[in-house]
């Protein structure tokens, strides 16, 4: 039987640079915008959520042998997440609040074919030292961070300099669970260790 082709449900570079290092093939289909979900859901809830509504958004575009990579990334503080800044502005308020401090990064991921569902969700503890506001400032300027949650990536030099330890899954950080994805495809029938998986996209 030959294995899945892969679907990635996301505009991110980094969740594609990710999938090319495991050296899968794939193809894109993006899904709209539409990071809403309920205001009384449990916030670590929210990603998995999330990822489930990107992929149910093209689950119409699926051919029969292909499988859906879909994912969604949070920053979470104190209760309170940090998506997407929509400014300047509001990048260097989010780094200002996370300076100093332990934040989650939590990364819900749905695998869709035709046949099944899986959802699951992975969290890493970020623990960034103090970071001068001439640093954010700089951050914010150079690496103009609006499409990251949270405002920052940890590939960044933000991530060389800022973060001091990180606990759990260092690709999560970046958008993918990476580990875990290898996994959870294999319930797909895509055992990325027991194959060169080039071969299968």
């Amino acid at each position: 039987m030959e294995p899945p082709k892969i679907v990635l449900a996301s505009r991110s570079p980094r969740r594609q640079e990710l999938l090319w290092n495991l050296g899968l093939q794939f193809r894109l289909q993006i899904p709209d915008e539409d990071e809403t979900y309920p205001e009384a859901m449990p916030v670590r809830m929210v990603p998995a959520y999330l990822s489930e509504k990107k992929a149910m958004a093209v689950k119409d575009y699926l051919k029969f042998d292909e499988l859906l990579i879909a994912a969604d990334t949070i920053v979470l503080y104190e209760g309170r997440i940090f998506g997407k800044p929509a400014d300047q502005y509001e990048a260097r308020q989010m780094l200002q609040v996370l300076s100093g401090q332990i934040h989650e990064v939590i990364t819900g991921v749905t695998l869709l074919s035709r046949q099944k569902t899986l959802t699951f969700s992975e969290l890493t503890k970020v623990y960034f030292r103090e970071l001068p506001d001439e640093f954010i400032g700089y951050y914010v300027e150079k690496f103009n961070p609006m499409d990251k949650a949270g405002a920052y990536g940890i590939q960044d030099v933000i991530g060389y300099v800022a973060i001091e330890k990180v606990n759990g899954c260092f690709y999560n950080v970046m958008g993918l669970p990476v580990s875990r994805l290898v996994k959870e495809l294999k319930k797909f029938g895509l055992d990325i260790l027991s194959h060169n998986p080039v071969d299968a996209g």
